[in-house]
């Protein structure tokens, strides 16, 4: 008995404190490559690197040779000859055969790492549709926020996706155009390092509005050269933007850029828009893998817009389809961001992420969307105004553990986020002149703290997920249009756990099972409205799925997928009014293929279905307005050596129901564009169009009721925003 219980006790001691190895993995400059892919040839153990570059491999030993490889990075052999040790890997063209799928809870990013390498965008409003099955339309004349389709959702400017940059929060709560609007257009497209995404309420450091999903920019910490580049093209289309490399070696970095742009539109009323944009960042690289990056954003819009057209104005030949009945809608907008990132090490297993930030923004938007419905002699035009200070922090704590030689990782963070929007306003107008009627104005003040917890366990080939997120709100509203002065006043709690499964039996395939609660804050002032009734609507997924290579330059990927909403509840903020819906439930399949055809040519595919319904309303009247049922991308794209670079890509949204019954229809539409360009020495010169079959297409649309001049009574049908004709520009860049 002495001797079995010695055995069993010498066995437990090898299993407990069985060798593994650790490491480092940086690109030349020294950076940290963050889901580097680390393969045991040996045992076949694989693991990633988290966001320092550090991993730890289990079971390794003297003599082991590794395989080592990153999206555009030459995959590397590492025989170990030490326990630990930094390995660097060399750029390189990217190849398909040389990716592998590891077991990382960020799985789909290796999704969009491809197509940023073979497909980069061109300009802030591609860097959302980078998301498979995201789509997004423009419909006030290129200067407001696009509206979102994501997974079933008319996401509106973004109720029910979380959008963040550098750990900064994109979207504004109790906005004044709607809850939720995320303005992506102060983000330079060319500075992004990578995009992380996925879909469903499954992480638990994503939280309010993270339902559909959430996308998170991370921007470069520094820049591979200086640049310059000019573009134009039709109507008028004018960009200039320049990257500046201040300070680059292996203690600091920092550049600034710039990106200025003018267009007056194909619309028959010249747009007159304006952005610029600025940006500097400095990135400080310490001893220990500490970094501290401080980055400072400043963007200006300005524009005119025509707005959505009633189908019955063009039949009858009042208008075309490029024309307006209002040519007075438009705005502008500023923004102006200050984000701290530090990341700080305790030990080889123990590191703080900590973000800080603070935004100043402005809004003015001027828009008419029912014509002469409420006011047949002035018009319906409205005024939304607001100015907002967000302020907010996050302190994220990074812990690794072995227990019995397997990798457990622990995060848990607590954060607050402020909003003091003042004088947010709703006014009836006349040629954004004379203010006829203020019909809504006040001060809101919204508070979320919140904190998170979560672990990942891996055992062999599993990986488990489960994590915990609570959220506090509290609401705060001065009404300054009521008679007496009171801050009306509204408190909730919301918690959401998450729990994950991923399988990998090797590095080329891995299944997953996720399942997790999600919400959307209401609007502060539907909130104090309602007593503090549905401030927390929940949303309930479950994903299931796999991301496979079944060829070494094919990867695949697909999800079935479940949502229910407890309440599609929102504040219209184009009429001041509240309006609450139903309970809705969502369910759909994802489909999408990346193939690299030879060394030069990339293919590319995406397709989604979704069936959602009100589930509270009659059969036959239980569709979700503007909700996508059929989603199609893809496209092609060459690198070849010679510096020629090609592709064309092309978009489909199938018809949607405008209302619920389904009898009126938003129309789909197929849209292909292209772009050619050569690279020779310091120079880039290329040609970007859109629309190259001048596809007549309806870019967003809804079912609204109005009134034109002289009309009798008034008419509900679509109104629409007519997508661009046939757009080309010519490019021309300069690296130095």
């Amino acid at each position: 008995m002495r001797k079995i219980f010695t055995l069993i006790l010498s066995l437990c001691t090898i299993k407990a404190y069985s060798q593994s190895y650790s490491g480092t993995v940086y690109d030349p400059e020294k950076r940290p490559l963050q889901e580097a892919t680390i393969y045991n040839l040996r045992t076949g153990a694989h693991t990633h690197t988290n966001e320092t570059g550090a991993f730890r491999l289990k079971d390794g030993k003297e003599g082991d040779t590794l395989k080592v490889s990153h999206v555009s990075f030459k995959t590397q052999l590492v025989v170990l000859d030490k326990l630990s040790q930094q390995i660097i890997l060399i750029p390189s063209n990217l190849e398909l055969n040389e990716v592998a799928i590891t077991s990382s809870i960020k799985h789909l990013n290796i999704i969009s790492d491809i197509d940023l390498k073979t497909n980069p965008v061109k300009s802030s409003q591609e860097l959302l549709r980078k998301v498979p099955g995201l789509f997004i339309g423009q419909h006030a004349g290129g200067g407001k926020a696009e509206q979102i389709f994501l997974r079933g959702f008319d996401i509106d400017h973004g109720t029910d996706i979380n959008i963040s940059v550098d750990g900064m929060p994109v979207n504004m709560v109790s906005h004044a155009h709607g809850q939720g609007y995320a303005d992506l257009h102060f983000l330079i497209p060319e500075i992004i390092e990578n995009i992380d995404f996925d879909k469903g309420p499954y992480h638990a450091d994503k939280g309010n509005l993270a339902t559909a999903g959430y996308v998170a920019f991370k921007t470069k910490d520094r820049l591979d050269n200086s640049s310059i580049t000019l573009e134009g093209g039709k109507f008028n289309t004018y960009r200039t933007m320049g990257m500046f490399n201040l300070v680059n070696d292996d203690k600091q970095s920092a550049y600034v850029a710039a990106d200025y742009q003018m267009t007056d539109g194909y619309f028959v009323s010249p747009q007159n828009f304006n952005r610029i944009n600025l940006m500097g960042k400095y990135t400080a690289y310490m001893p220990n893998n500490d970094k501290l990056s401080v980055s400072v954003s400043h963007f200006n819009s300005k524009w005119d817009a025509s707005g959505q057209i009633p189908q019955r104005a063009i039949d009858a030949g009042l208008i075309t389809r490029f024309g307006a009945i209002d040519n007075t809608e438009g705005g502008n907008t500023q923004r102006t961001n200050i984000n701290l990132q530090y990341i700080k090490h305790a030990d080889a297993n123990t590191f703080v992420r900590s973000t800080a930030f603070y935004s100043r923004y402005d809004f003015e938007l001027y828009s008419n969307f029912t014509f002469f419905l409420e006011d047949a002699e002035n018009g319906d035009q409205i005024r939304q105004k607001e100015n907002r200070s967000i302020f907010g922090f996050e302190s994220e704590l990074n812990k690794s553990f072995y227990p019995g030689g397997n990798p457990l990782e622990l995060k848990a963070a607590a954060g607050l986020r402020n909003d003091a929007a003042n004088d947010i306003e709703l006014s009836h107008t006349v040629n954004r002149k004379t203010t006829l009627e203020q019909l809504k104005l006040g001060d809101i003040n919204e508070t979320n703290l919140y904190a998170y917890a979560s672990a990942e366990y891996k055992a062999g080939k599993w990986l488990i997920n489960p994590a915990v997120r609570v959220d506090h709100f509290k609401f705060d509203y001065v009404d300054k249009l009521a008679a007496a002065y009171a801050t009306q006043t509204q408190n909730k709690s919301i918690v959401s756990p998450k729990l994950n499964f991923l399988y990998n039996p090797s590095n080329k395939i891995q299944y997953f099972l996720k399942l997790g609660k999600g919400f959307h804050s209401n609007d502060t002032r539907v909130v104090v409205a309602e007593k503090g009734l549905a401030t927390l609507p929940a949303a309930y997924g479950a994903d299931l799925g796999l991301v496979w290579k079944p060829l070494p330059k094919l990867v695949l990927n697909t999800a079935l997928w479940y949502l229910f909403l407890e309440q599609e509840f929102v504040y219209v903020g184009d009429a001041g009014v509240v309006e609450p819906s139903d309970k809705t439930t969502r369910k759909g399949i994802d489909l999408g293929a990346r193939y690299q055809l030879g060394k030069w040519i990339f293919i590319n595919g995406d397709f989604t279905y979704t069936h959602g319904r009100s589930n509270e309303a009659v059969k036959g009247e239980d569709r979700i307005p503007l909700a996508p049922v059929v989603t199609a991308a893809g496209g092609v794209s060459l690198h070849h050596p010679s510096g020629i670079n090609a592709g064309i890509n092309t978009r489909y949204l199938g018809h949607r129901p405008a209302n619920e019954d389904n009898s009126i229809v938003a129309k789909g539409y197929c849209v292909s564009d292209a772009n050619v360009s050569y690279q020779y020495k310091q120079f880039t010169i290329g040609v970007i169009t859109e629309n190259i079959f001048n596809t007549a297409w309806n870019e967003t649309q809804f079912a609204t009721e109005s009134r034109l001049k002289n009309e009798a009574a008034p008419v509900t049908e679509i109104h629409f925003t007519p997508g661009t004709p046939f757009n080309v520009r010519g490019m021309l860049t300069y690296r130095f």
